[in-house]
């Protein structure tokens, strides 16, 4: 193993209570799960080395409280550097960073920072100030703790007007869908109550046309039947039986009766009966009536002639 990765070196040798002494091994990347399996060494020294970044996994060596790293050539820190919340004691002396990331207000125990000879913001260098003495290192430390609390607040608003912008929009996308929506069904609504009416329409039109025509044929059957009803020749009148000739049948059989019941009584044993007497009375009464009606129209007729 290179010396220059750190996995030729016995950690354990080099293990001095809980102080760790990686410092001047040329070292370009760090140990981390060498480190790791040490949670004594509370107290990590990896100055003078070829250390360029940290590992992601380096945060979780949440056992350090002191930390070395002074004098490498770090351009950066990992984003969860925070992590490291047990941190007190920190040197960044002469290394290559700009800026510190968000999570380094997490750092909530750090006591003493220096971030000399690094090319730091302009508004970062000022808030570290110099640390050149204990007291101005560890005032280093309280106000660039406030300083990215303000930073990380600043970005937690930030970062909740931007949910809160989001939330409104997605509202506001869900108002105009809903509006779109309900727009949509007005109009299938109005299509359909359209469609409703033209197919009414229709119906009725075909109706009147229906009933336009039936009224047409019905009319051109009745003029063709009149002609050949007024071709046809007169049909007799059909006569009713009248109450006279009734009368006259039922007369002449009276008086058929009646000469059945004379010649009865005349040349039958039965004139001797008092019907047939009455009879044979009433009958030659009649018949004396007649023929005095004879002799005085014939005396009459006499007269008239002289």
């Amino acid at each position: 193993m290179s010396r220059g990765s750190g996995k030729g070196l016995s950690l354990k040798d080099k293990l001095d209570g809980n102080e760790l002494d990686l410092s001047l091994c040329d070292l370009n990347e760090v140990p981390v799960r060498e480190l790791a399996a040490l949670p004594k060494a509370t107290i990590l020294d990896l100055s003078c080395n070829n250390l360029i970044s940290l590992p992601s996994d380096f945060c979780s060596l949440m056992h350090l409280v002191k930390l070395d790293l002074s004098k490498n050539r770090l351009q950066q820190l990992p984003l969860d550097f925070g992590r490291l919340v047990n941190l007190q004691h920190l040197d960044l002396l002469n290394n290559r960073l700009v800026t510190l990331p968000v999570s380094f207000a997490q750092l909530k125990n750090l006591k003493w920072l220096d971030l000399k000879d690094n090319p730091l913001d302009p508004v970062l260098a000022k808030v570290a100030g110099d640390c050149l003495d204990e007291k101005q290192c560890k005032q280093a430390a309280v106000k660039v703790l406030q300083h990215m609390k303000a930073i990380q607040s600043e970005q937690d608003r930030q970062r909740q007007r931007k949910l809160q912008a989001e939330r409104e929009m997605e509202k506001k996308r869900e108002a105009e869908q809903r509006a779109k929506e309900a727009q949509e069904r007005e109009l299938r609504k109005r299509e359909k109550a359209e469609e409703k009416e033209r197919r009414r329409r229709e119906y009725d039109a075909q109706k009147a046309a229906k009933q336009e025509m039936e009224k047409k044929t019905k009319k051109e059957t009745v003029h063709t039947q009149k002609p050949a009803s007024s071709s046809r020749p007169p049909q007799p009148p059909r006569h009713k039986p009248s109450w006279s000739r009734s009368v006259l049948r039922v007369v002449l059989f009276m008086l058929f009766l009646i000469l059945c019941t004379l010649a009865a009584c005349k040349l039958t044993e039965l004139q001797h009966q008092p019907l047939c007497i009455s009879m044979n009375t009433l009958y030659e009464d009649v018949v004396a009536a007649l023929q005095n009606h004879k002799t005085l129209q014939n005396m009459l007729q006499h007269n008239s002639q002289q």
